[in-house]
């Protein structure tokens, strides 16, 4: 183990839409049995000399378990019901669960594989995510001399950003957990910008340090959970509108920001009825031109003769204060935005921050996809049940 101790020490330590779709999942979908893999999307990365540290990394975290003080902090957030609480306090993650193997199609590349009921392999991505990022940088880099130079990146952001004109107005929330340098690093990013931008940086996902900051705590749904409707629900065609059927009757009006790219934003939108433009309180952007996105978005409810203003626009892709507040400027007036902010603050070092995914696969037994607005973001591992899922949307390949 590293001199610091395990980089996850506490189970709260993950992005809150683990905590939201495995409620979800609790009271809806026990029996789902689920199949996820890793994948660093950048080319020549070689995590092959790192693998027994990862495994290491990994089983540390299984050892962790709920704390008094963890479940108090969850039981605080009126959508998450004492039943699933109280199933929390027993719950702790599994190694069974993880593999940790060479990749057997690419050269120097590793798979990390999910498998188990979806109720207790859940919790797993971004921990994961977070430890292998973390993990390889501290082999691979000076540490303390990356810190050094995070900071110094960090300041002149703040400042360039500080002096535009727009400032004032500007809000955005820390979504950098999975992608994070470190666990450390991740925490000093957050103390400046609370310290710094008090009023601009509105909140983070990250359930741990949400507490410790006192910070707004953000978070709904993400791909897997309209994946893994994919083989859930009654028919394909109609997965997505079970998956937001059942999402409103898990939360009943609260967590009401829709994910909109996991078949693509016109196939969402043919399914995003006026049932759902009313009931669910905006989008998320997370792929594809964020421009050309929110402009479909607020035709859409005009279309339904619902006012843009009324919805939020939540943009999470690849963002940087600088593209923040232009797409800030850009619908100003016309729709609420929103901005989650992720490696940008917490991996720009002065080098090329890991792009690791860790993506379901299947469900059920069954093949899931993930069919991007930006592909280089899909994940399929059957090509064949890539195609009946672009046919049954009527997508044309």
């Amino acid at each position: 183990m590293h001199k610091n101790g395990p980089i996850i020490k506490s189970l709260l330590d993950t992005d809150l839409y683990k905590f939201t779709m495995m409620q979800v999942v609790y009271h809806q979908f026990k029996g789902a049995e689920v199949e996820y893999h890793f994948r660093c999307r950048n080319k020549g990365i070689d995590l092959i000399p790192y693998m027994s540290e990862i495994e290491e990394e990994i089983a540390a975290y299984c050892e962790l378990q709920f704390t008094n003080h963890e479940l108090g902090v969850l039981s605080k957030m009126r959508f998450l019901k004492k039943d699933f609480i109280d199933f929390l306090e027993l719950y702790r993650p599994r190694m069974r669960h993880v593999k940790v193997i060479r990749s057997a199609t690419e050269s120097g590349a590793i798979d990390i594989v999910l498998n188990g009921p979806w109720l207790f392999t859940i919790p797993f991505e971004v921990p994961i995510l977070a430890i292998v990022s973390e993990v390889y940088f501290r082999n691979t880099v000076d540490v303390d001399e990356s810190i050094a130079n995070g900071k110094e990146i960090l300041i002149e952001k703040i400042k360039i950003a500080t002096a535009e004109s727009d400032f004032d107005s500007f809000r955005f929330n820390d979504f950098g957990t999975r992608r994070r340098f470190s666990r450390a690093w991740h925490e000093q990013v957050v103390d400046t910008l609370k310290g710094v931008m008090p009023v601009q940086f509105v909140g983070t996902s990250n359930v741990a340090l949400a507490d410790r900051y006192q910070l707004n705590i953000m978070g709904t749904m993400a791909h897997e959970y309209l994946q893994a409707c994919q083989a859930l629900g009654p028919r394909l065609r109609d997965s997505q509108v079970f998956a937001f059927d059942k999402w409103a009757d898990e939360y009943q009006g609260d967590l009401g920001i829709a994910l909109t790219d996991v078949i693509g934003m016109d196939q969402f939108l043919q399914d995003f009825n006026l049932k759902f433009c009313k009931l669910y309180d905006g989008m998320r952007h997370d792929s594809g031109d964020p421009f050309i996105w929110g402009e479909k978005a607020i035709a859409h409810y005009k279309a339904n003769r619902i006012d843009p203003m009324t919805k939020n626009l939540v943009f999470s892709d690849g963002l940087t204060f600088p593209k923040a507040m232009e797409l800030q400027s850009h619908f100003l007036g016309r729709a609420k935005t929103t901005f989650g902010i992720g490696t940008y603050l917490t991996n720009d070092m002065g080098f090329a921050p890991l792009n690791n995914v860790m993506k379901m696969t299947h469900c059920n037994g069954q093949p899931v996809a993930k069919r991007s607005d930006s592909p280089g973001k899909s994940m399929c591992t059957d090509p064949e049940y890539e195609r009946s899922l672009a046919h049954a949307f009527g997508i044309v390949e």
